[in-house]
């Protein structure tokens, strides 16, 4: 009987639905949308950049990084020159694809050749930057071993932690917004929140020996500025509060609406701190703390120092 049950069953073509009348209404409501966003230049699928592609790219970028820890399992120390080069140049010819395609998208079809010399100078700096960019990561890895007693090497924190996954991947992700490929970095980022539940947008300027411990449900927004040797522990919430909208209705984009945390702060489990506000040097903002006004650098801050509008005081 249970067999029975598990066996496919087909319905009857066309009884339960009209199919073409189905499809004629999808044409028309992606027809409307399109035809209501013209602004935003949808082009369609050809020419805009794929997650799927990009994805691969991303680990074969991570395997040209850390070799023996990121890379395949036949890497080794006397193998690890050639798979870094023979990876890199299969990565970075397809993320040049890519790119090509998100300035295709944006520019249409106009101007092929800008687009060309567009993207050779974005993935020509790309490429010069990965060896900086590689050092950089290494204070984040080493951040997370000194500031984690469950931690029992570096190599375990580089392939276990989920908050290093999303900070290799940010740091990657960062250096392309900033060269002129917001949505490829955007795609990337998006592709490490849905991986490890930590969602930090690639225009966050974020410096070295970052450390984000658990991690899931970290939001680090746009315009965040972070310091040196700085901790964030699980569902910590650097965010904006509402913002004003123009005459449209359409809130009012590119301004500068989420936290700056200085050097040295420490901000536990759950806490959120949102709109253009600085949290001083030093600082140590409590668990659930929700906080909309600046404190000043060695600021000790807890739930019950928090005040009703979000301000809070020294202990």
């Amino acid at each position: 009987m249970t067999e029975a049950y598990d066996k496919p069953i087909e319905a009857p073509a066309g009884q339960y639905w009209d199919i073409d009348l189905i499809a004629a209404e999808l044409r028309d409501a992606r027809e409307d949308w399109r035809n209501a966003h013209r602004r935003h230049a949808e082009l369609g699928a050809e020419g805009f950049p794929s997650r799927a592609v990009i994805e691969k790219i991303m680990g074969a970028l991570c395997g040209a990084l850390f070799p023996l820890r990121l890379g395949p399992s036949f890497v080794r120390r006397d193998n690890e020159e050639a798979f870094v080069a023979e990876t890199l140049q299969t990565a970075l010819s397809r993320l040049y694809g890519q790119i090509r395609r998100e300035l295709g998208y944006a520019a249409g079809t106009s101007a092929p050749l800008l687009i060309d010399e567009d993207a050779g100078r974005i993935i020509g700096h790309f490429a010069r930057s990965l060896p900086k960019l590689r050092r950089l990561i290494d204070t984040d890895i080493s951040a997370a071993y000194a500031g984690d007693p469950a931690a029992r090497s570096v190599d375990e924190v580089l392939i276990c932690y989920p908050g290093a996954l999303a900070i290799v991947h940010y740091r990657l992700a960062h250096l392309l917004h900033g060269l002129g490929a917001p949505l490829v970095a955007r795609i990337i980022s998006d592709v490490a929140h849905s991986r490890t539940g930590i969602d930090i947008h690639p225009g966050a300027h974020i410096d070295e020996g970052f450390f984000i411990d658990h991690g899931t449900g970290v939001v680090i927004g746009e315009t965040a500025v972070i310091g040196k040797r700085v901790r964030l522990y699980q569902a910590v919430t650097l965010g904006a509060r509402s913002l004003p909208a123009n005459a449209d209705g359409v809130l009012r984009r590119g301004l500068a609406r989420h936290p700056i945390v200085e050097d040295d702060v420490t901000i536990y489990a759950g806490a959120t701190v949102l709109g253009r506000v600085t949290i001083g040097a030093g600082s140590v903002i409590g668990g659930n703390v929700w906080l909309t006004a600046s404190v000043p650098p060695g600021s000790v801050i807890t739930q019950a120092q928090a005040n009703r509008d979000g301000g809070a005081r020294a202990a």
